[in-house]
């Protein structure tokens, strides 16, 4: 890896994750009104009949209650989280910075998202890539995040960027890993409470 970007996704403890996410955390790492702002981004793009892959999981997904997903499949890093979550079928202990291949046939699911932690991931270019190949043709990738984090864990490129950067960023992980198309890159933090809630972004792109 060139010397620039192995600075770039360095962090602060580099020690195993599988034992920084080994206490369970219950809690949501976004509020209310993000919550809503994500459930809204994931009603806008999501159908009846999809099948969902989240990718680093935890005890709650966020997807909409009215929808009639096919399936949805949590990624984690805890049991106890991923066993929680009501909204997932099936879920699997996955530790993407260490295993970036995903344990998945090609053309699996219609959509996969990742909520508040792309901000963790060291290998995205490899990660965004499985996606690209266990979406089915059509399929999105959709990922948010706000401005909170665990610091010592998010990579150094992430923590001295500001929230405009991290669109930039987000959206160079799907240009750099190639195949993408139709990007998009948003603020959905809710208008009316703007400065009154945690800010919620989102990047998403499509599989040709």
């Amino acid at each position: 890896m060139d010397p620039s970007l192995q600075e770039f996704f360095r962090r602060q403890d580099e020690s195993d994750d599988s034992q920084f996410y080994v206490v369970p955390r219950k809690v949501v790492h976004i509020d209310d009104h993000a919550i809503a702002a994500l459930t809204g981004l994931y009603r806008q793009i999501l159908s009846d009949g999809d099948s969902i892959l989240d990718l680093m999981s935890s005890w709650r997904s966020h997807l909409p209650a009215e929808l009639k997903l096919s399936r949805v499949v949590g990624l984690g890093m805890n049991a106890n989280e991923l066993a929680d979550n009501p909204q997932l079928a099936e879920w699997l202990l996955h530790n993407l910075n260490q295993d970036r291949a995903l344990p998945f046939a090609d053309a699996s699911f219609e959509a996969a998202v990742c909520a508040v932690s792309v901000q963790y991931m060291t290998r995205p270019l490899e990660v965004f890539r499985e996606v690209l190949r266990v979406l089915k043709p059509g399929g999105v990738f959709a990922l948010s995040f706000s401005n909170r984090c665990f610091p010592s864990k998010a990579v150094e490129g992430w923590l001295y960027s500001s929230d405009e950067q991290h669109l930039g960023i987000v959206q160079a992980y799907f240009k750099a890993s190639g195949g993408w198309r139709d990007v998009t890159a948003e603020d959905r933090t809710p208008q009316r409470r703007r400065g009154m809630e945690d800010p919620l972004f989102a990047v998403r792109a499509y599989k040709p």
